[in-house]
């Protein structure tokens, strides 16, 4: 009895305290750990509104150094990804503008290592969420590594490094019940998106075919922020990284992304892997967009605000070098899992800009590292060990993999020669940039940082007719998995500032309207002493009508390198016709695969036994670029009793790919639901395999969508 008297009293006092506990917490105030209360957990500690972030910043330290060890071994962001090796060599020298040897001396190949992933799901996660992806270079230098630390997409959702843990927490699996994985589709992110204006235009690049890439070899490389090239003379330019692949920009659409994650969810990992094991070596080309020191301030954005791109009608993208990746890793663990990218690792000629986000980058990214790897000693990991030799007085500590020689480890000493030595900047040593710092310390953002709805609009306005309807409806899928209205709301009237007729189309979707007169999201990037109107978006404006660079209907067509082309045959199918297409698909390097009723072997006209690729029950239409048929009754007969085979057709036929037919096989398209096909260009009947190349190097005839959307599959 006393037991159960004790228990439901323990029972009361624990209801007690929840009660007390949701009574109060609307009144909360943000403490540190140590209790001290925050004023303000939007934007670093700076020298000036447009300074460098000061080291003195507890309480971005603090936060920051919590959210890098929230996660162990697992990165907390990028976790899933993919990388190979391969080299860097450069075209032409830039020494007027760096002195960097990596950008001087074009008769370096210097070694690289890039990863490419995922930002916001697990390791475990599919490769084709809709997300941003990473982007790392690491650059094996004569003067040590050079670490080139990107995405695919030319901004960041952020412009100050103290908002990312709360865009992380908000896009990540909801704590309570650790759901969605690898989706921004819920509400807690769209309520940090809806009240954190700065965020809208990567989201709108997000929200575009750009966040589901066809290939991680199909997609672009930035460094996103602003860098410096010093000269040997000590002259600074802003700097701008591109990487450009050979291959052109190109992307799956949203019901492909969704069916090949059930078919294949390591896609991309597989399809860079196949590449470079097949000799299909991936190639980028390094640009760069420079800036003169004296034109920092001409721009109607600021070039130290992450959010922000520089438009190539602007700054014209001048290329200097290439990428080419050659080698996949021995090992995933000891390479791809333990190789440490840090924006901090750069060489003499580069430096950084005051860009807020990148300053708190340069300690984040070292201390997630050490949360890891388990110890500082993790650049003598082989794949993060630069090729120079390494001397300098750090010792000991855990895992330490070298012995370090001699009696002395301080400096300065005599009794180690002096050694090692200090180098000047005319011998090789690192100069930072030497500005001019003249400001208040001050937590607060410069006005110049609070154009919001400019730069998504000019994205918006550039796209063509299908992409935009690609981004249509991915705000409607998104936003049709939030469930609070009054997110949703904010939601339509912030991409309302962006383009009305965008917001009206995805209201139309939700069953909503858009907000006429709604309050103003306060700009979270504010303290609780600032001037909320002040720290308000602005106004938008238009400086650009368009920007044509921006649109993937403006990349690089005509190779069929790497794409994956089905055959669809049966036993019977026709020799002449496949061996003549087959032997043109493969002279253009596309891998052609046979997908037949059945696995095992499959029998062709001249009675010639073939390799099966895939069996039609054991893979999808979407693993493929385009699709062939060749003729033969008998193949033809065995295609139309397996209705897959129909399905598989008229799938993509949805999804706006090339399909050819040879004689018979044309019987075989009248029973799919192609409707009146003979005025479309991807769709070739008896055609020279000339015109099958051409229509797969466009990607997609996206004339089509139209009248493809009512196709049923």
């Amino acid at each position: 009895m006393t037991n159960k008297k004790t228990s439901e009293k323990n029972s009361s006092k624990k209801e007690e305290q929840l009660k007390t506990f949701e009574k109060d917490s609307t009144k909360q105030p943000l403490t540190t750990r140590q209790g001290l209360k925050v004023n303000d957990t939007n934007n670093s500690l700076k020298a000036g509104p447009r300074g460098g972030t000061l080291l003195e910043d507890f309480l971005l330290r603090e936060k920051i150094h919590n959210f890098d060890h929230e996660r162990i071994p697992e990165r907390i962001v990028h976790a899933r990804g993919s990388a190979a090796h391969g080299y860097f060599e450069l075209f032409e020298s830039i020494e007027e503008y760096s002195k960097a040897g990596i950008f001087t001396d074009t008769s370096r190949k210097t070694p690289v290592f890039a990863r490419f992933s995922t930002v916001a799901g697990s390791k475990g996660s599919t490769d084709l969420a809709r997300d941003v992806r990473g982007f790392a270079v690491k650059f094996y230098t004569e003067e040590g590594n050079w670490d080139l630390v990107g995405n695919n997409m030319p901004v960041f959702f952020i412009q100050d490094a103290m908002k990312f843990p709360d865009l992380i927490h908000s896009v990540k699996p909801e704590p309570n019940n650790e759901i969605p994985q690898a989706a921004s589709a819920h509400d807690t992110f769209y309520d940090f998106v809806s009240l954190t204006t700065e965020t809208l235009h990567n989201h709108i690049w997000a929200m575009s075919d750009r966040g589901i890439p066809r290939s991680l070899r199909m997609m672009e490389g930035f460094g996103i922020h602003t860098f410096r090239l010093i000269n040997k003379e000590g002259k600074s330019h802003f700097v701008k990284f591109h990487w450009k692949p050979k291959l052109g920009v190109h992307s799956v659409t949203w019901d492909e992304a969704v069916k090949i994650s059930g078919a294949d969810s390591d896609f991309h990992r597989r399809d860079l892997w196949e590449a470079i094991d097949s000799g299909q070596f991936p190639e980028w080309e390094l640009g760069v967009q420079i800036i003169p020191e004296e034109d920092e301030h001409k721009y109607d954005f600021d070039l130290l605000d992450a959010t922000k791109l520089v438009p190539e009608e602007m700054v014209p993208v001048k290329i200097i070098g290439r990428m080419v990746l050659n080698r996949n890793p021995e090992n995933f663990f000891a390479e791809t899992e333990q190789v440490a990218f840090l924006p901090d690792n750069l060489v003499p000629g580069i430096d950084f800009s005051n860009d807020p986000l990148l300053q708190g980058r340069l300690f984040s990214y070292k201390d997630t590292q050490l949360s890891r790897l388990g110890s500082h000693n993790f650049h003598q990991i082989p794949i993060n060990r630069p090729l120079v030799e390494v001397h300098n007085n750090q010792r000991d500590g855990h895992m330490q993999m070298d012995i370090p020689k001699g009696r002395t480890a301080y400096f300065p000493n005599t009794l180690g020669g002096g050694c090692p030595y200090l180098s000047s900047g005319d011998d090789g040593g690192f100069e930072p940039y030497q500005e001019r710092i003249d400001a208040k310390k001050i937590r607060t953002r410069s006005p110049s940082f609070n154009d919001h709805f400019s730069q998504p609009a000019l994205f918006y306005r550039s796209l063509a007719h299908w992409e935009k309807q690609h981004v249509i409806d991915a705000y409607s899928f998104e936003l049709g998995k939030v469930y609070h209205e009054h997110i949703k709301e904010r939601m339509l009237w912030l991409i309302s500032q962006i383009d009305g007729s965008l917001s009206e189309k995805v209201a139309e979707n939700l069953g909503m309207e858009v907000p006429k007169d709604i309050e103003k999201p306060i700009n979270q990037a504010v303290g609780a002493d600032a001037n909320v109107e002040e720290h308000q978006p602005g106004e938008k404006k238009i400086y650009l009508e368009s920007s044509p660079k921006l649109s993937q209907d403006n990349t690089v067509f005509g190779s069929i390198a790497t794409r994956q082309i089905a055959c669809l045959v049966g036993d019977g199918f026709d020799m002449d016709d496949f061996g003549k297409m087959k032997k043109a698909l493969e002279s253009e390097n596309a891998v052609v695969k046979l997908v037949a009723p059945h696995g095992g072997m499959v029998m062709c006209s001249k009675d010639m036994k073939h390799k099966v690729d895939a069996s039609i029950m054991t893979t999808e239409s979407v693993l493929f670029d385009a699709i062939y048929i060749p003729g033969g009754e008998k193949s033809i007969d065995a295609l139309l009793k397996k209705s897959k085979f129909i399905k598989f057709v008229n799938e993509a036929f949805k999804h706006c790919k090339a399909i050819a037919v040879d004689n018979d096989a044309e019987r075989f398209l009248e029973q799919c639901s192609l409707g009146n096909y003979s005025d479309d260009k991807a769709v070739l009947v008896n055609n020279e395999p000339k015109k099958f190349i051409e229509a797969i190097g466009k990607h997609r005839n996206w004339d089509r969508m139209e009248k493809a959307s009512e196709i049923p599959v």
